[in-house]
């Protein structure tokens, strides 16, 4: 599948494209190297300036959606066009420091043949630059702005995924020179994905399944996995626990590798966040524009749908909040949405309502089963 994307992302050759590399701890530092002796190399010429650092630009004005030519995949993508973190701007003072600063830990973490997580990392700042760093969002941009500078992946820098997914069903997982694991033996908190990316491409997966289903909400997997769910319906079940996290959506990008006749189905609440939560997986992020294609799978849109509104008792709709408008609104203008997921938006809005999935279970707590086996038996999903 890798192969095949990247042949798409050449073949064809759309030249505004930029991505970012995986590469081996010793080119990851070589780039380090170059931006910094660049860096010094201004400030000491002849003529010195302050030096502005030229970031690939993380915008929606900047990033498209790539249909793959010879696969169903689409992703985000980011154009050559960039923006600056300048030490003549004052707003971005603290941000271009940042990213140095940032850049340093990362070589040092490669020297170490060592990997962080972003939390980690955050601590680490902030015992040794507390002026610069006050929040966990500054190291997270920054690491941001060093892929965007360097062109590699976060991982090649040595920063691990934070994981929240959970993967639970008819799934079989070996790591290297450990014992076989039983995604079906591992009860309701299912079994934890590992942040390792590396770890994760090593895995040796087998399964019995005929569907991957993706769920939202941690609380709705449990009661899938209690209900065995997996059994009734041959499958595998993956939660990210809300918006999904890179190690997650790397699982899910490996077992559509691994398993490419398996349709992926995601569960959702009815609502512009799910709806988001479900592109995420799909597509990428603008933020991760430069990585997305070596995460994104063809979902499919299983449900809530605006269809299955007959099912939800009229007390249990939500009226729309501020943040569930803006989420709305910066779908409605982005480039992701095809026809099928504007008219579902569209719906939500003219409605200014919301469903979640828990409403289902006024028909039942074991409701949840029968309503997935008849949507997938309907073969609408989108």
């Amino acid at each position: 599948m890798d192969g095949l994307c990247e042949s798409s992302l050449t073949f064809f050759s759309d030249q505004r494209q930029c991505r970012a590399d995986v590469l081996p701890p010793a080119e990851a530092r070589a780039r380090i190297e170059v931006a910094v002796l660049g860096f010094l190399r201004t400030l000491t010429s002849r003529d010195p300036a302050i030096s502005h650092l030229p970031l690939i630009n993380r915008t929606s004005s900047n990033s498209g959606v790539n249909h793959g030519l010879l696969t169903d995949v689409s992703w985000i993508f980011l154009s050559h066009s960039c923006c600056t973190r300048s030490l003549m701007r004052a707003n971005a003072t603290k941000a271009f420091i940042r990213v140095w600063k940032v850049m340093e830990m990362c070589y040092q973490i490669l020297l170490q043949e060592k990997r962080l997580t972003q939390r980690e990392l955050y601590y680490k700042l902030l015992c040794t630059s507390s002026e610069y760093f006050t929040s966990q969002l500054q190291v997270n941009k920054a690491i941001q702005d060093i892929v965007a500078l360097l062109r590699c992946s976060r991982y090649s820098l040595g920063i691990m995924a934070s994981s929240r997914g959970l993967v639970a069903g008819r799934l079989l997982l070996q790591e290297p020179n450990k014992e076989t694991v039983d995604c079906c033996s591992c009860g309701s908190s299912g079994y934890p994905i590992s942040g390792d990316l590396n770890l994760l491409e090593k895995l040796i997966m087998k399964t019995d399944a005929r569907y991957i289903i993706l769920v939202e909400k941690h609380a709705i997997f449990q009661r899938l996995v209690d209900d065995h769910v997996f059994n009734q319906i041959p499958s595998i079940l993956i939660t990210a626990k809300g918006y999904p996290d890179i190690a997650t959506r790397f699982f899910l990008h490996r077992m559509s590798q691994n398993f490419p006749n398996l349709p992926i189905l995601a569960l959702v609440d009815w609502n512009p966040a799910g709806l988001a939560i479900l592109c995420t997986f799909k597509f990428g992020s603008i933020g991760m524009g430069l990585e997305a294609f070596r995460y994104a799978c063809n979902v499919k849109w299983l449900g809530l749908r605006g269809s299955d509104l007959e099912l939800i008792p009229e007390e249990s709709f939500i009226p729309f909040k501020p943040k569930d408008i803006g989420i709305a609104k910066s779908l409605m203008s982005s480039k992701l949405l095809q026809e099928n997921y504007q008219g579902e938006l569209a719906l939500m809005t003219e409605t200014g309502q919301r469903a979640e999935i828990e409403a289902l279970y006024f028909h039942g707590y074991d409701y949840l089963g029968k309503y997935i086996a008849k949507k997938i038996v309907q073969v609408d999903y989108i």
